[in-house]
């Protein structure tokens, strides 16, 4: 049965072994409660930040909302909230920042959440968050699909009668069905290579193969546990999406910070020294022509 992680988190930047794949630990459900309880008491310490961080997501929200109104909003706002859990992760790497400086005791403000930009692992994390804006995209299409095949193209008249479509018709119920499943599987994918990747690139400048590669084995190692994670996240980011997805702005923030500490608790503490950037390289061409002249050189 797994044990629960308990004890101090080991400072970041420890130097070990290098190359060394990193351990992931057993975790238990009550972890998931700590998540979450360390991930609002971060909201709660920089609260402010962390909207003005996620204020864009919800207005992509709306925006994807708007580009859909042609032809039938109401069809794709489930499959647009629920998708907010496939590009969740990368969208919070600002947020990961202020919990780990939060956790070594260093300020932090909007400001530093863009260090994540000066990251080693930046471009790592970007391609990633490119796989997972494709996932997204990818399920919004066959979101949409699924709907044309069960009602047609004639789109719902209201809310009350969309409402009705689904919950008292055949097709309706095929509808649910088929839509849950078919979700069910995208978002598992994006839950299994993306549950602690971003905070392991940004924790111990890892590339996106290593850091999927290590969010698999917490799930192998964990899955009831990452199962119940996934169910939180999911149902968290559909309340969030009900007032016009302003909640996200909220929510996205908690998730976030929430994310960082259930990867503190799943992996075992970075081993890699802080990132430094390389010293600069002395080009003699760079002082032409003043290297012809090497005692005028050796002045300055």
């Amino acid at each position: 049965m797994a044990t629960s992680f308990s004890g101090n988190v080991t400072p970041i930047g420890v130097r070990a072994t290098d190359g060394a794949a990193p351990a992931v630990r057993k975790l238990a459900l009550a972890d998931l409660g700590t998540a979450l309880r360390s991930g609002l008491d971060d909201f709660a310490a920089v609260p402010s930040h962390a909207v003005v961080l996620c204020v864009i997501y919800p207005v992509l929200g709306i925006v994807i909302a708007r580009l859909v109104l042609g032809y039938s909003v109401m069809p794709l706002l489930f499959p647009l909230a629920a998708g907010f859990a496939l590009i969740g992760p990368f969208a919070a790497i600002g947020l990961y920042e202020m919990s780990r400086r939060r956790e070594l005791g260093e300020d932090a403000s909007a400001w530093h959440a863009f260090e994540v930009l000066r990251s080693p692992s930046f471009g790592a994390m970007v391609g990633l968050g490119v796989i997972l804006l494709a996932l997204f995209v990818a399920w919004i299409m066959t979101a949409q699909a699924i709907y044309v095949w069960t009602f047609g193209n004639a789109p719902a008249a209201t809310i009350p009668d969309f409402i009705g479509r689904v919950l008292t018709t055949p097709q309706g119920w095929t509808l649910i069905i088929v839509g849950c499943g078919v979700g069910f599987l995208f978002a598992l994918v994006s839950l299994c290579v993306s549950v602690v990747s971003f905070p392991m690139m940004l924790d111990r400048h890892a590339g996106a193969a290593e850091a999927m590669v290590t969010s698999l084995r917490v799930v192998l190692s964990n899955p009831l546990v990452i199962a119940m994670w996934g169910l939180i996240v999911a149902s968290l980011l559909v309340i969030g999406t009900l007032p016009l997805f302003l909640g996200l702005a909220v929510v996205i923030p908690v998730l976030g910070h929430a994310t960082w500490h259930l990867y503190r608790m799943a992996v075992e503490p970075n081993t890699r020294p802080p990132y430094e950037p390389p010293p600069k390289v002395h080009h003699p061409a760079a002082d032409f022509p003043v290297s012809l002249f090497p005692w005028a050189r050796d002045k300055h």
